[in-house]
């Protein structure tokens, strides 16, 4: 246990780094009293090709940006911790890729925001457990869904008011890597979880004694 808590605490470096640019930004447009919204990605515009550098960092404002915060913690924590080795490459992918797409084919209007990010580390954990059957990574999307409901449906363009194409691409881009690095860091099981096979092992032994013989 204490080699784990050795190993969480770096885990959280990274995305504590990032969340702090991400609110950083946000003080900067409220204390200079300026919006960074036209440095969002514009779809279409070659002026708008900056965004798909910068879109991800602006938000419309504190409530934006805190909706975005908690979920941006655990996921890249989750991320660093599981995916030690893959973790950047995959956080780089979730954040280019979508940007593209988006430009490529989203609604004529300024995207902003980190959502497309939360999206893609979502799915990437969620698939990347199903096809290494890594129960962690499925409970860590899970709760991050339970917790932020409406999730499901931001990849729906229901709220005119939200770049539902900024997660619909975040969300195949994180499929797609979950396939991707599916090799990448190997599960590793933990002694703990060895126990609980041994038990269920001798508990199948046990009741099978008790079957009668056909």
């Amino acid at each position: 246990m204490a080699d784990e808590k050795k190993k969480l605490l770096p885990s959280l470096i990274i995305p504590l780094s990032f969340i702090l640019l991400l609110w950083l930004i946000q003080i900067a447009q409220k204390i200079l009293n300026v919006s960074f919204i036209s440095l969002g990605l514009y779809p279409r515009r070659m002026s708008g090709l900056i965004g798909i550098v910068t879109a991800p960092l602006i938000h419309a404002g504190y409530a934006h940006l805190f909706s975005n915060t908690l979920p941006l913690l655990f996921l890249g924590t989750g991320m660093m911790y599981f995916y030690p080795s893959s973790a950047l490459r995959i956080f780089g992918l979730v954040y280019f890729v979508p940007g593209v797409f988006v430009w490529l084919f989203a609604r004529s209007a300024y995207h902003i925001g980190a959502s497309g990010i939360v999206y893609g580390l979502v799915t990437f954990l969620f698939f990347s457990g199903i096809i290494r059957r890594d129960t962690r990574s499925i409970a860590l999307a899970l709760i991050v869904t339970f917790l932020y409901g409406s999730i499901i449906w931001g990849v729906l363009p229901i709220n005119n008011g939200i770049s539902w194409e900024y997660h619909l691409f975040g969300s195949l881009t994180g499929i797609v890597c979950a396939f991707i690095y599916r090799k990448s860091d190997p599960y590793k099981k933990y002694e703990w979880e060895d126990e609980d096979d041994e038990e269920h092992g001798k508990l199948e032994i046990s009741h099978n004694r008790d079957l009668p013989l056909n």
